[in-house]
């Protein structure tokens, strides 16, 4: 009897600690399931941010392998319009940006000098103004004792003086804007050119001779375009920026004749 409650004991223990595994087998598997799941999300958040700075890269490099495929010659020309015309552009809008001035403010302040200091006075405060309307109301100023005509002539001939620095190198711009197409163009035509040549020298049309000339040959025309495109903008915000100084400095100066004109009478 010991011997068989020996038996049945062992076998009880042996099914529950099985049963006991299966359990922990079942419970395991979801966690284990779960954690490859997390796994494999993570890895394919890794492959997309991979396979998008791939992408971005392919961006980068091709650009430069068309620009290389382009050819030395014309593409680096193309380069070098597109470099000074942004050097000039910059330099242009940063020196229309100092020289935009509060027109109405300077004219009330020129008045008070010119009531409370005279002459004198007015000149100060356009020396220590900066922009052309304030150098123009100078050169008025300092005219003012030989009349009121003369100071009107002097506001006039120095305000084309001004309008002249304001327009100062933007013919370059203009220039470069006209020829980066034209030599895109003449890259182009001279890659048809060497095209045409070598179905000559290879005695028949076979496209895979000359479709990598001519997509080269295409590309000076692309880069060509997209350089009168870029330096365009550019030159479109700099001829509004001259209008609306020259603008500016029309009507000021109307106002500083009327001033100078007024205190002429009151003297």
């Amino acid at each position: 009897m010991k011997r068989l409650f020996s038996i049945l004991a062992i076998t009880g223990l042996m099914t529950f600690g099985t049963i006991q595994a299966q359990d922990s087998t079942q419970t395991a598997e979801p966690a284990v399931e779960a954690q490859a799941e997390a796994t494999s999300e993570e890895a394919t958040v890794v492959a997309g941010d991979d396979e998008t700075a791939a992408v971005e890269r392919s961006f980068t490099q091709e650009l430069k392998e068309r620009f290389i495929q382009g050819g030395p010659g014309f593409m680096g020309i193309v380069l070098l319009c597109l470099i000074l015309g942004l050097a000039i552009a910059i330099e242009r809008i940063i020196y229309l940006n100092l020289s935009t001035t509060n027109s109405k403010k300077l004219i009330k302040n020129v008045e008070d000098a010119l009531q409370s200091g005279g002459v004198n006075a007015a000149k100060e405060v356009c020396r220590n103004t900066a922009g052309p309307v304030a150098s123009i109301f100078y050169q008025g100023l300092d005219r003012i004792d030989h009349g009121v005509e003369s100071a009107e002539k002097a506001v006039v001939s120095y305000g084309g003086v001004q309008m002249g620095q304001l327009e100062k190198n933007v013919s370059w711009i203009s220039l470069f804007i006209a020829l980066a197409p034209m030599l895109g163009f003449m890259g182009t035509v001279i890659g048809m050119i060497q095209a045409f040549d070598k179905i000559e020298a290879a005695g028949n049309m076979d496209a895979s001779l000359v479709a990598g000339g001519i997509k080269v040959a295409l590309l000076t025309t692309v880069f060509g375009l997209i350089v009168a495109m870029v330096l365009q903008v550019f030159y479109n915000y700099i001829i509004a920026k001259i209008d609306s100084i020259v603008n500016d400095m029309e009507d000021a100066s109307i106002s500083l004749v009327d001033i100078l004109v007024d205190y002429k009478n009151k003297k």
